[in-house]
């Protein structure tokens, strides 16, 4: 591994971003992290420091780099890969961690990545595509329900639907094609329905070779219970015991490498996060229910706590193409399990500018609070997005761990505070 002190800076302003901030500062051999346009977590990091730029704005960053004498750059959110910021910055000779805009194709179409599957032969659900609303119903009353309905390009992952009516299906139709979703909802994909447990597999891949990381599991319903609306995630844990050893070299032969060939395949050079979201069905069958082209949130604020291996040594052999010539990854042993806290309303309509408390008597107690929604104003912190916090902890036992987290939650403060109670019900011992 080199042993080159680096600048880093980190385009995106959530709760991962400030994990992967948090993360590369570990390395003593990262003497400086910059966050576009970053929060009010990345603002308090020491050696890191926040860049009023936006995550859309190339010109800005490529300017930034210079300026700031930036090595390498690790790109967070989906939205400016599939804009093209890996090709402008490769273009630029500026080393990044972040597939082109051809790769980010697998998230930014999830049409164009269910015939990538398809070629690939990866197990996924049956669907159809469809650019017209009446063609679409006529499919959905043909099928019947229960079934999913999504919009194909990048929704904030608030684009999908799982019907448990036709009724529900046909609303869904209507509210893609109605423009809800702006032009990622004038193509929709219609799925089967598969029914099981759901996990997530984020894989670090140099375009060669493809290695996973530890599985989590996401929880993205708003309620309690797994009700109500599709939310970016209200909590996750890590590993997830529900991928086991053998289930994870499946995911390994069966998903992630010949996905990974089937982009080689098509001139496509993939070098960031390949991220697997699996379907286990009751029969300990794998499905691939999406891909995404970058790290989950709040997967990231469980997965990275536990990673051992220094980040920036694995960012770089990803970038360099020598990802396989690597130690295997090191992994803390114990788990890890976070609980977003987030404005009330979220994913609805919320109010932002309330002043949060309680955030250094929550990390005194042992916790790493990842911040989301939030920005620094008047020298304090206040909301600034629907979930607002992610709190973790790491324990021996999940019950440890998830007991920990809503300890600390619970001296955190402000207005209208939302958090789910039963995060890792999955996970707890029924007691």
């Amino acid at each position: 591994m080199s042993e080159a002190v680096v600048k880093v800076l980190v385009v995106g302003n959530g709760g991962r971003e400030h994990a992967l901030a948090w993360a590369l500062l570990r390395s003593p051999r990262v003497q400086q992290v910059y966050v576009a346009p970053g929060n009010g977590g990345t603002a308090n990091l020491e050696n890191c420091e926040n860049l009023p730029i936006g995550v859309s704005d190339f010109d800005g960053i490529c300017s930034a780099i210079k300026a700031k004498g930036v090595d390498l750059v690790v790109v967070g959110p989906e939205v400016p890969l599939a804009e093209g910021i890996s090709d402008r910055l490769q273009s630029e000779g500026v080393p990044v961690f972040g597939p082109v805009q051809a790769g980010a194709q697998l998230e930014a179409s999830k049409a164009w990545a269910k015939e990538l599957m398809v070629e690939a032969g990866v197990p996924t659900a049956k669907a159809a595509v469809f650019t017209s609303a009446a063609e679409a119903n006529a499919y959905i009353q043909a099928e019947g329900a229960p079934i999913v309905v999504k919009a194909d390009g990048l929704a904030a992952g608030k684009g999908v639907t799982v019907a448990a009516t036709v009724e529900e299906a046909i609303a869904a139709i209507e509210e893609a094609f109605g423009g809800a979703f702006g032009s990622a909802g004038q193509q929709v994909v219609i799925e089967e329905c598969l029914m099981g447990a759901e996990a997530s597999v984020l894989a670090f891949t140099d375009g060669k070779t493809v290695i996973p990381m530890v599985a989590a599991q996401d929880h993205k319903r708003v309620g309690e219970g797994d009700i109500g609306p599709n939310t970016g995630g209200m909590g996750a844990y890590a590993p997830a015991p529900l991928v086991t050893p053998a289930l994870m070299a499946q995911v390994e032969s069966d998903v992630l490498q010949p996905t990974l060939a089937a982009l080689s395949k098509r001139g496509i050079d993939y070098r960031g996060i390949l991220y697997a979201g699996l379907m286990i069905t009751p029969q300990n069958e794998i499905k691939v229910i999406e891909f995404n082209c970058r790290f989950g949130d709040p997967e990231t604020q469980v997965v990275l706590p536990l990673l051992k291996t220094p980040l920036i040594d694995v960012i770089e052999a990803c970038i360099g193409q020598t990802l396989g010539e690597m130690p295997a990854l090191e992994w803390n042993s114990g788990v890890a399990a976070t609980v977003v806290a987030a404005a009330g309303g979220y994913p609805g309509s919320y109010r932002k500018g309330d002043v949060i408390t309680g955030v250094d008597q929550a990390e005194a107690q042992g916790a790493k609070v990842f911040h989301a929604g939030t920005a620094a104003k008047d020298g304090q912190t206040v909301t600034n997005g629907g979930r607002v916090l992610a709190v973790t902890q790491l324990g021996d036992s999940f019950d440890a761990a998830l007991e920990a987290s809503y300890k600390a939650l619970d001296v955190i403060q402000f207005d209208d505070l939302y958090c789910r109670r039963d995060i890792g019900y999955q996970v707890r011992s029924q007691a």
